[in-house]
């Protein structure tokens, strides 16, 4: 999947949002990268959710192919890659913080940290800042 036109369902956004982002796991794993500190194939598989080892990597390599992440061999350990959010990536940071406030909003058992809600309610723009500061910081570690 290169994102190419010719591969579109239709011209609207939302269906080219669903192209990318249509199934749970996605959003997943950028919510990892932004929020969750992960940057590696084995974080994302310990992360909680249960994802299956072909999914991640079909999702990794759509994520890069759509320009979303990239990839690089870890300075430590070349055999391991590190992925990380591009830019195009990185400005879905103010549609994860949105859908996790929504979620919150409706769902009584949201696992998401009260001191995280709170920040994000009283100054989004300050939460918003440092997330993307702290995933371009984890890209360069």
């Amino acid at each position: 999947m290169t994102g190419k036109k010719s591969e579109r369902r239709s011209e609207c956004p939302t269906a080219y949002a669903l192209d990318i982002f249509g199934d749970r796991w996605t959003l997943l794993i950028v919510r990892d990268l932004l929020i969750g500190g992960k940057s590696r194939y084995k974080d994302f598989l310990e992360a909680g959710e249960g994802i299956a080892t072909n999914i991640l990597a079909d999702r990794l390599g759509r994520l890069e192919a759509w320009g979303i992440v990239t990839s690089a061999p870890d300075p430590v350990n070349r055999r391991v890659k590190r992925y990380r959010l591009t830019q195009k990536g990185l400005d879905l940071a103010p549609m994860m913080l949105e859908m996790i406030l929504w979620s919150a909003r409706y769902d009584p058992d949201t696992g998401a940290p009260k001191a995280f809600l709170r920040r994000a309610q009283r100054d989004r723009e300050g939460l918003l800042a440092d997330l993307v500061e702290g995933a371009r910081a984890r890209a360069v570690d």
